[in-house]
């Protein structure tokens, strides 16, 4: 049994709670107990934790979720172990760790065919449990993967929820070729920086979207071969034109509403929407006749399982995949941090340091 981290492990610790939903909601920096981890559990330190739209989502209160105020949000953690569980043998304090952000029961049937993204039983660090705007964090033994030595708390901090989101869709939900056309909805985004840089290494063909000149030229200069201009409402005939009117094999779509009618525009016979989102709408009227007359499909995609994490901090530690980090917070300016990515000025991340 370890239960000593050796570490310097204080009474309380500094953390940034949600205490009314709005948009903004209101957020206060407190002071609260350290937690003590039960039998399964693990504390880890907080040494970065990405803000995403997820976070975003329940400030608003906008998820199809109940969320208990107050709640400390954050999921996409990363840090050193200070503290670790009566039963927990695996980890010890001084490991550096990514936690997994959707927790999963390890028993249903989902789960046991390693498809934690879909567990009856899962939940959202974050969410219905504590997330990373804190100092320290109390996490399942269980969700925890090791960081290699070559990646830091802030890479993993950028890439362990949007980057594995982006793993899941291009190669868990779908299945990129050498060859193949993707479009990337939203290059700047966390989930579509690392797409495009994805779908490259896959050997395909990347275009992009952007709604300003900065936006068209970050999506470039990370990997994308064409990027159109998403406040062209004509930007689909855009994509036609580039693919020699045949469309894109597969697009990866994370905002819903009208652009994944749009999207159905820009595809190829045979051709996939992996989609993960609907900021700009959860409900869509769309044409059948062309999809099914085109063989084509519309594929949900829900979080990451475990080896979709192990897969992108594997492509970190290799430099397959690095992450594109805008600005970086204090847990005081948590805030500030949440109005920029509403503003939707930010390019690739944004992290919360403690």
């Amino acid at each position: 049994m370890a239960t000593d981290s050796g570490l310097s492990h204080v009474s309380d610790m500094k953390t940034v709670q949600l205490i009314a939903h709005g948009a903004p909601g209101t957020m206060e920096l407190r002071d609260l107990p350290a937690p003590n981890p039960g039998p399964e559990d693990v504390v880890v330190r907080v040494g970065a934790c990405g803000l995403n739209r997820l976070d975003l989502w329940a400030e608003e209160g906008a998820l199809p979720i109940p969320i208990a105020l107050p709640r400390t949000l954050g999921s996409e953690i990363a840090g050193e172990i200070l503290s670790v569980g009566s039963n927990v043998t695996s980890w010890r304090a001084g490991d550096r760790v990514a936690v997994q952000s959707n927790l999963y029961c390890g028993e249903c049937e989902f789960c046991m065919r390693g498809e934690e993204s879909i567990c009856v039983r899962g939940q959202l660090m974050g969410v219905q449990r504590d997330g990373g705007f804190a100092e320290q964090v109390l996490a399942p033994a269980a969700s925890l993967i090791a960081l290699p030595d070559a990646v830091s708390f802030e890479t993993s901090a950028a890439l362990s929820l949007a980057g594995s989101t982006a793993m899941h869709m291009l190669t868990t939900r779908a299945r990129v070729c050498s060859g193949d056309w993707v479009l990337v909805i939203g290059g700047t985004s966390g989930v579509g920086s690392a797409a495009i840089q994805i779908a490259k290494q896959l050997g395909a063909y990347v275009i992009s979207t952007g709604s300003t000149a900065a936006k068209r030229e970050f999506a470039s200069r990370i990997g994308a071969d064409y990027v159109v201009d998403s406040a062209d409402g004509a930007w689909p005939a855009e994509v036609r034109k580039i693919t020699g009117k045949r469309g894109v094999d597969l697009i990866v779509e994370h905002v819903g509403g009208s652009v994944l009618l749009q999207c159905l525009e820009c595809l190829a016979r045979g051709g996939s929407i992996v989609t993960c989102g609907a900021t700009a709408g959860r409900e869509v009227a769309i044409q059948l006749w062309p999809l099914f007359v085109k063989e084509q499909s519309i594929v949900g995609s829900y979080g990451r399982n475990r080896a979709d994490l192990q897969n992108t901090l594997l492509w970190a530690e290799q430099g397959k995949l690095k992450p594109a980090i805008d600005k970086t917070y204090s847990l005081a300016e948590t805030s500030n941090a949440f109005a920029q990515l509403r503003d939707r000025a930010v390019m690739g991340k944004l992290l919360v340091k403690p």
